[in-house]
């Protein structure tokens, strides 16, 4: 496949990445001969993400945008498998590393990325080159009384929801399917680009003759309160990292953490290595909704990855 932006054209692949409960999916752009970024999405979303930031980067850079486990055309969990929200992605990362036998990764990550990028990087600090986190610092913490309440909680409805129907017991309109997406998003997407999310989080489906859509993603997500982190362990883990890094932070970000939290875990971060943090005008998903203002940022930080510079 390949996907054009102005005169440039992204060559780009869909891939499948065995793993013992299945395969992890993912579309690798540009070329396959060196080794690429390895970006990563946010909660419930998938690699479709940065479908409409990487067109604006050079041809020549390589990237692998993966589908975590449950999310887009990813395998779900084995039923009865309990999701870690934080520390999921981490371990993804960690086996495509393995499988790929790479030494030493760039990473990028968004929201749900952003965290697992930032919890790899202090757990292998000396094979992580750099990493770029879109809005977001490191995992969002709750105190040790919150995190137990709701993890109690969660439990029960993680076991009430495994008795559940099959989710192929539905066949949805697609514009219906695309409201309940734009709806959920609050604003952080508009319509079309949902569209583009969809591409991976939606399938067609056939039930009692009626032909519709089904979500792609696994209902347990819902209820992963398991391995969270508190501020003290957030800056300690902090601390662990050795590589560069770029933040990219919105006026959305606001929501998830606060300016007192977010500058306190760029402080830590700050003690061991070169940190760069650049803010924007948009929402949560800048990257989909207005990729123009963060692809000459990004590009500066990775500029060395590709070959031939056409930017």
């Amino acid at each position: 496949m390949s996907a054009r932006s102005g005169s440039k054209i992204h060559h780009v692949e869909e891939i499948k990445i065995p793993v013992p409960w299945g395969e992890v999916a993912g579309r690798w752009w540009g070329p396959k001969d060196r080794q690429p970024i390895l970006a990563t999405h946010g909660w419930q979303d998938n690699a479709g993400t940065w479908n409409r930031l990487i067109p604006l980067l050079p041809p020549t850079l390589s990237v692998l945008c993966i589908d975590l486990p449950g999310m887009g055309l990813s395998s779900h969990y084995p039923k009865g498998m309990v999701y870690y929200k934080y520390w999921d992605g981490a371990v993804i990362l960690r086996r495509i590393v393995k499988h790929f036998k790479w030494k030493k990764v760039v990473l990028m990550g968004h929201s749900l990325g952003g965290f697992a990028t930032f919890l790899y990087a202090a757990m292998f600090p000396d094979e992580t080159d750099r990493f770029i986190s879109v809005d977001t610092v490191s995992p969002v913490t709750q105190t040790t009384a919150d995190t137990i309440k709701a993890a109690g909680t969660s439990i029960d409805q993680m076991l009430k929801y495994e008795n559940f129907p099959s989710k192929s017991n539905v066949a949805e309109k697609y514009d219906d399917m695309i409201d309940m997406v734009v709806e959920c998003y609050a604003g952080s997407i508009s319509r079309e680009n949902c569209k583009v999310m969809m591409e991976r989080g939606m399938a067609r489906n056939v039930f009692k003759g009626k032909v519709g859509y089904i979500f792609n993603r696994d209902l347990n997500l819902k209820f992963s309160p398991l391995g969270l982190i508190s501020l003290d362990e957030t800056l300690e883990i902090a601390k662990q990292v050795k590589c560069r890094s770029l933040f990219i932070r919105t006026n959305a970000d606001a929501t998830l953490h606060s300016n007192e939290y977010y500058y306190k875990v760029l402080a830590a971060l700050q003690e061991r290595t070169d940190v760069t943090l650049v803010k924007v005008d948009g929402t949560h998903h800048v990257h989909l909704e207005a990729p123009e203002k963060i692809a000459p940022h990004l590009h500066a930080f990775v500029k060395d990855l590709c070959e031939e510079d056409n930017m």
